[in-house]
């Protein structure tokens, strides 16, 4: 009767552990499906107003700033996110304009930043 208990416990905690990560994988997912943006207007966006001093594709070949990252190595970095882009671009910056996106324009430009990581 322990015995059985034992496996019991353990099939018991295993499935749990399952079923556990799996809501924490799938819930970003759907959060970013959800508020995910719009790639095409991101990248007109882009165009529009980070054009001038990023390189924001690869069909640009140079922007005005120096120093400016382009939007290919800011979608390269492991440490940028849907949750960063969103918190850097909601933010004023001293070597940035202050631009005003709404939330939607965000997550859009959040989208097409990302969608260049190779």
């Amino acid at each position: 009767m322990i015995r059985m208990r034992s496996i019991q416990d353990r099939f018991g905690l295993a499935v749990g552990a399952l079923m556990a990560a799996t809501l924490l994988t799938a819930s970003p997912h759907r959060a970013a499906a959800r508020d995910g943006g719009d790639v095409a207007a991101g990248r007109h966006i882009a165009e529009t107003w980070c054009g001038n001093c990023h390189i924001t594709g690869p069909t640009q070949k140079r922007g005005t700033s120096t120093g400016a990252p382009t939007f290919t190595a800011i979608a390269a970095m492991k440490t940028t996110t849907q949750a960063g882009l969103r918190a850097f671009l909601q933010a004023p910056h001293s070597r940035m304009p202050d631009v005003h996106l709404s939330r939607k324009e965000i997550a859009d430009v959040s989208a097409y930043i990302l969608s260049l990581r190779h």
